[in-house]
């Protein structure tokens, strides 16, 4: 399992590396990680294959030892939901972007010994 992390690196960012790679091979255009505001943080920022629409993303991940179980994205909750809206808010105006269209999705990491990553991308997961 550990030839699957960097050297000290979490699962959580692990999984937004992997996300972030994935989403670029998607057409996808990454223009931020971790990118603060004063309400919070997103996991990732990026430009849909419109290159107009702004996504923001929250990553789950885990590590499991066999396929099934409780999928990692099934942890954003009300609350989270709620968050990531204010994140997002907070990271139009900062950034200018009312003029843009803005969504929120979510993406599920996986990580099972032996085998690649398994990803679930949920589009406009949470509603604004």
């Amino acid at each position: 399992m550990l030839g699957l992390f960097r050297r000290n690196e979490t699962v959580g960012a692990r999984g937004e590396r992997v996300a972030a790679k994935w989403l670029r091979s998607q057409g996808y255009k990454v223009i931020g990680k971790n990118v603060r505001v004063g309400v919070g943080e997103a996991d990732i920022v990026c430009l849909a294959e419109d290159r107009r629409t702004v996504v923001v993303v929250e990553v789950k991940a885990r590590v499991a030892t066999k396929e099934g179980g409780p999928r990692p994205e099934r942890n954003v909750g009300a609350k989270k939901q709620q968050k990531l809206r204010l994140v997002t808010n907070a990271i139009v105006k900062k950034f200018g972007l009312q003029d843009r269209p803005v969504r929120i999705d979510v993406i599920g990491v996986e990580f099972i010994e032996g085998k690649k990553p398994t990803i679930r991308h949920h589009p406009s997961a949470v509603s604004g």
